[in-house]
């Protein structure tokens, strides 16, 4: 239900409660769950961009250890290739040195890199959760405001229960975001 929908659905809610008073405390209702659900689809709108943004810092460290273990293995092929070559003189050695220094780096770089990026999915993943505990809270508190505008169209207060009963699922499943490690 997009926003200006949600708000004519009050306005409509609003105009009922004035021809029938007992109406009142489900117009209300409604206004208050109108009000959660704006609340809650922020947070989710903002979870999910948290969520993407580390998607992205995740892709950017497997690339740069992929380019670290690109380089390594051209290091190493050199490596390979100059001892083959069985070059005995001084340069050549400084060069062999040289290349097993720099695979031992790019393979150490390599490690930390690689503990980065599984730290980032694990962040991600949490992300993840918390944007999906938040779209489904706003599903429940969009089920709350349509079942608790049908007191309105019918009379019924049992609707106005249950729409009670949606919205306080919807809270308590959002809030429990907070509960996420």
């Amino acid at each position: 239900m997009s926003a200006s929908e949600e708000m004519n659905e009050l306005k409509e809610g609003a105009e009922a409660a004035k021809e029938r008073r007992e109406l009142a405390p489900v117009s209300l209702t409604m206004a208050v769950v109108a009000v959660l659900v704006a609340t809650v689809s922020l947070l989710g709108h903002r979870a999910h961009t948290e969520e993407i943004l580390l998607q992205n810092e995740v892709t950017d460290k497997w690339a740069y250890y992929q380019a670290k273990n690109l380089r390594r293995n051209n290091l190493e092929a050199l490596h390979d290739v100059l001892n083959a070559l069985e070059a005995k003189n001084e340069k050549a050695e400084q060069v062999a040195k040289r290349f097993e220094t720099d695979i031992e780096r790019y393979h150490e770089d390599q490690k930390e890199i690689q503990n980065e990026a599984r730290g980032l999915e694990n962040e991600l993943k949490h992300e993840t959760s918390r944007a999906d505990r938040f779209d489904l809270g706003e599903v429940f508190l969009e089920i709350a405001l349509v079942v608790t505008s049908i007191t309105l169209l019918t009379g019924r207060k049992l609707y106005w229960g249950l729409g009670i009963v949606f919205a306080a699922v919807g809270v308590i499943t959002a809030a429990t975001v907070l509960l996420l490690r």
